[in-house]
């Protein structure tokens, strides 16, 4: 745990940390020894996980509550944290709760999902690689989604910037890596969250948010993917689930793999 803190503290940055994977990334970064900005909207919800990490491991904590989702955004994180040493840096903000077709809502709610999924997780680590790059060492995790491996209906928004997620950090990683510093795409399939927990009851697919999803991934398994495979990137699908189904849409046509999607999704709203 010390070598991991000396190649990659003193501190930690984590967007999307109130909940879910964050707030487990949060808490696993902490415990091998890195200081932990949390960042999200929810100042309380950041307050509350913060508190607990700082019990639990005694490392220092910082919150920052941003709307990812406001131009500008990145800007306030880089400015909150000008006087701290960011050695790791993890975006896993960016979920769509709402799921639905791309004309069913205001262009709005299409803009502010690229703002949050593609512009910030890309101002940011313009901003915070440079001084890794410099020292020699880092490590950047970016979360990507199996959404992101073609189109599919009620995503269409959230699916382009999954793609671009994966995309940018493979390509990151190409140019990073034999500089010091580790860049990981996560690629998740259906994991358990409390965001889809939600979404799957209120659907009447499960009976109430203590239930996990059928099928989900548990965050315990998707933290320790991310920490084993931290130094073998660019990519890591994570679950046999999301493995499975990559191999199969590279077996056939780009014309095939979204009549898939759109297939899959279908049967998962069972309709």
């Amino acid at each position: 745990m010390s070598d991991f803190a000396e190649k990659y503290g003193p501190w930690a940055l984590v967007a999307g940390a109130s909940d879910g994977v964050g707030s487990a990334m949060s808490e696993e970064l902490a415990r091998r020894g890195l200081n932990v900005v949390l960042l999200a909207r929810r100042k309380a919800v950041l307050e509350d996980v913060a508190a607990q990490i700082r019990a639990r491991t005694g490392v220092q904590t910082s919150t920052l509550a941003i709307d990812l989702a406001v131009p500008g955004a990145a800007g306030q994180v880089i400015d909150a944290t000008a006087d701290l040493d960011i050695g790791f840096l993890v975006y896993c903000a960016g979920a769509d709760p709402k799921f639905t077709p791309f004309l069913s809502g205001p262009l709005s709610d299409a803009e502010s999902l690229v703002q949050r999924n593609c512009m910030v997780p890309m101002q940011l680590c313009h901003h915070y690689a440079q001084p890794m790059v410099e020292r020699g060492r880092g490590g950047i995790v970016i979360f990507g989604s199996g959404a992101g491996f073609a189109g599919g209906p009620n995503m269409v928004a959230y699916g382009a910037s999954k793609a671009f997620d994966m995309v940018f950090a493979e390509a990151l990683w190409t140019e990073l890596h034999d500089k010091g510093v580790d860049v990981l795409g996560l690629i998740l399939g259906k994991t358990d969250t409390p965001a889809l927990r939600k979404l799957e009851h209120e659907r009447g697919q499960i009976d109430s948010t203590d239930q996990a999803p059928p099928g989900a991934a548990a965050l315990d398994d998707v933290v320790a993917a991310a920490f084993d495979n931290l130094a073998d990137g660019p990519t890591c699908l994570v679950g046999p689930e999301i493995q499975a189904a990559a191999q199969l849409m590279a077996s056939v046509s780009r014309n095939d793999a979204v009549r898939f999607i759109a297939q899959a999704v279908t049967a998962a709203m069972g309709t």
